[in-house]
């Protein structure tokens, strides 16, 4: 049996973050790790074509678009964002963390997840303005 569960060292502390500092996996887990995924849409072409970058410039709609990207790869296992133990966010601007974690809110709900967060200069999409990745862990399939 898996369980999963945040780990909090001082419990009362723990509403004033929107991640957990860490997240405990007990038992043999299943391991997903899903590519950085920023607005573009999930599959695009390589080398980039110019107009599959036109991206909204709000950061908002950018995290929407990634986090819908995330959750095609978590469908095709089986998953949902309760499985997430790690999510390792990319920001090219750190003040819009506020607005992208009310985003990522809606997804996970009261679920917190452990968490890096990480200011760059550019992103690999020209326009991207967010990019993450998520690690999801799963019971082993019988």
């Amino acid at each position: 049996m898996l369980k999963i569960e945040p780990i909090h060292p001082d419990p009362s502390q723990a509403d004033k973050l929107p991640y957990s500092p860490s997240i405990r996996v007990q038992g043999g887990a299943d391991m997903l790790f899903i590519s950085g995924s920023t607005a573009l849409p999930l599959y695009h072409a390589h080398p980039h074509v110019h107009e599959e970058h036109v991206l909204p410039d709000d950061i908002r709609e950018q995290t929407r678009r990634a986090m819908d990207d995330i959750k095609l790869s978590l469908d095709a296992c089986g998953l949902t964002w309760r499985n997430v133990v790690k999510v390792t966010k990319f920001l090219t601007d750190m003040r819009e963390a506020d607005a992208m974690h009310a985003v990522m809110g809606e997804y996970f709900g009261d679920w917190k997840p452990a968490s890096t967060m990480v200011c760059v200069n550019n992103l690999s999409a020209p326009g991207s303005r967010v990019e993450i990745d998520i690690i999801a862990v799963a019971s082993p399939a019988d």
